[in-house]
């Protein structure tokens, strides 16, 4: 595979690379390209993380070696579950794994080829050394910056409760360091961490990370809007992103055929509005996930992405979208009515979760499902 489709292909679908330049310099290097994503232990599988798992099927095919941290020391900290680092450990092995493992089989990513990592035991490992690493990004932080960064925890400024919080964004960048990964990959609500351990590599003599930022979708409520500090009005990515706070804002993997209709059902989709729409996000960035763009034969073709619309004569008949930009403009012109798309979402959603929960019918993985939903239901 040519450096360019590598770079296609790793690149493809995001919201921004720091810094694509960087990344055809490594590229070309021909080091070996090492990738790490984080996922705090703290609710069950949605369908944020098979957006997710489609990225890291167009880095497997990149060649990239994809490593997942299951993040148990950064729940503790953030005081999810019942705030004990032994059930964060637990559950990040009973549960998030396999739930992870099921999102890579929903998404047609091969879970086989992904390296789970436990922090605690990472930190157990490394000792003293990953912890002076921590001490090195922290002292290479301004208190500004690290406060700032805290919003990667999914929490605003006066949520930050006690001075143990503040170490979070520090441990999230030297793991980047731990792991000695050269791409490291997130949602955009975690930019700001990846932008303190680029600036803390020169402190530790580390090479600096690439970053990559994958488009987070939005929850299916209606979208809500804050001042920023310049006075500009902007969408709430907090209040934006799915929740199991809010049950009805997400799909999760386990949801049944009628629960996901539903949700699907009570998504926020006023007629002909297609910004911040959620439905015509999802639509955009599932179901109509960019596959093109390699044309080495070591990438398998894909499929068409497509649509397909079952609807009365009366209303204009059956029709099949091969395109987002056609749909969301038939959407716009009120030619497709919201219900209409609904109903060929959920179907979509049910089709697509159907391996995610097959795998959840074992019943071991059915009993640790079973305690993730009520700790997450209690805290």
């Amino acid at each position: 595979m040519t450096t360019d489709e590598k770079l296609k292909l790793i690149t493809r679908n995001l919201e921004e690379v720091l810094t694509e330049e960087e990344l055809k310099a490594l590229i070309e290097s021909e080091t070996p390209l090492k990738h790490y994503i984080g996922f705090e232990i703290s609710g069950k599988g949605h369908m944020g993380w098979v957006y997710t798992m489609q990225k890291i099927k167009d880095l497997q095919e990149a060649g990239v070696e994809v490593n997942i941290l299951l993040a148990d020391w950064h729940t503790w900290l953030n005081k999810k579950l019942d705030g004990m680092l032994e059930t964060a450990k637990r559950m990040a092995k009973e549960y998030f794994e396999e739930a992870l493992k099921a999102c890579a089989l929903s998404a047609g990513t091969d879970p086989n080829k992904i390296n789970f990592i436990l922090g605690s035991e990472l930190y157990e490992k490394l000792g003293s050394s990953y912890w002076a690493m921590v001490i090195k990004v922290a002292k290479a932080t301004t208190l500004a910056r690290m406060i700032r960064s805290t919003t990667i925890m999914g929490r605003k400024n006066e949520e930050i409760s006690d001075s143990a919080m503040l170490i979070y964004p520090a441990m999230q960048s030297a793991d980047i360091f731990a792991l000695g990964v050269n791409i490291a990959h997130a949602g955009t609500d975690q930019r700001n961490v990846h932008v303190v351990a680029r600036e803390a590599a020169n402190a530790l003599d580390k090479p600096k990370p690439i970053a990559i930022h994958h488009h987070l979708l939005q929850g299916l409520m209606q979208p809500v809007f804050i001042t920023d500090e310049s006075g500009k009005k902007v969408l709430d990515l907090e209040a934006a992103k799915m929740s199991k706070s809010k049950p009805d804002s997400a799909i999760f993997i386990h949801d049944s055929g009628e629960e996901i209709k539903r949700k699907i059902n009570g998504a926020w989709s006023p007629e002909g509005v297609t910004e911040y729409n959620p439905i015509l996000d999802w639509v955009k960035h599932l179901i109509f996930y960019k596959r093109s763009g390699a044309s080495s034969t070591k990438v398998a073709p894909q499929p068409r992405s497509h649509l397909n619309i079952r609807r009365d004569q009366v209303w204009g008949g059956n029709v099949t979208y091969t395109s987002y930009e056609d749909l969301e403009k038939d959407y716009a012109e009120k030619k497709l009515h919201p219900q209409d798309l609904k109903n060929a979402v959920a179907e979509w959603l049910i089709k697509k979760l159907e391996p995610a929960r097959k795998y959840f019918e074992d019943p071991t993985r059915k009993q640790a499902l079973e305690e993730i939903e009520e700790l997450t239901l209690n805290s």
